[in-house]
């Protein structure tokens, strides 16, 4: 049986060139997604996302298995945003809102999800499980970059981003958008992989 890869088979959108700002037009595609608010670390809401997520995906994988298309579990994602966006800072990081999420493949049905839903909810307690929702995210024309560092750290690389779409003669929308292509609980910081991307618009 063939495992799909997504990073590999998607690498424009999961793997785009390092050292280089680039624009993409990314598709409609199917996310699980749990949102919340407020600074993850530390964040119960934040790691009860994750466990209702990974346990949905994971299940979803399985179940797909069984019909004959395996595949490997895509990235954990982030939508990150404030009401207004020109208050997004370090600064007021508890009023942060966010998205985790994790693409399913096109084959991943809504039936499938509500089967898996009720199986998981059975065998285990997690608090987000009812605040789970599976729907298609179109992202549409982005900005993004590829950044190896701690997420602290990511100021400068954000602000050469907005800098280019500026220069461009583009203009930010929509959610600052994080892709975690590596496991910050395993990983040391200076090692950690993101693409980070901004959806833009025509000026």
């Amino acid at each position: 049986m063939t495992k799909t890869d997504f990073k590999k088979e998607l690498k424009h959108l999961y793997s785009p060139p390092k050292g280089k700002i680039t624009i993409v037009d990314v598709p409609a595609m199917n996310f699980l997604m749990v949102n919340g608010v407020g600074y993850p670390v530390g964040n119960p809401a934040y790691e009860h996302a994750l466990e209702a997520l990974y346990s949905m995906s994971y299940g979803l994988k399985f179940a797909s298995k069984a019909q004959g298309m395996d595949y490997v579990v895509p990235p954990l994602e982030g939508l990150w945003w404030m009401e207004d966006m020109s208050e997004f800072s370090m600064q007021r990081k508890d009023e942060w809102e966010w998205t985790m999420m994790i693409m399913q493949p096109e084959w991943v049905t809504r039936n499938m999800v509500d089967v898996v839903l009720a199986d998981v909810a059975q065998k285990k307690d997690l608090p987000a499980l009812a605040k789970l929702r599976f729907e298609v995210y179109h992202e549409g024309l982005s900005v993004q970059t590829f950044y190896i560092g701690p997420y602290s750290e990511e100021g400068a690389t954000i602000a050469s981003m907005h800098a280019y779409v500026e220069a461009e003669g583009y203009l930010l929308r929509g959610k600052h958008h994080e892709i975690y292509l590596n496991d910050a609980r395993k990983t040391a910081p200076e090692k950690l992989k993101t693409v980070i991307r901004q959806p833009i618009k025509k000026a």
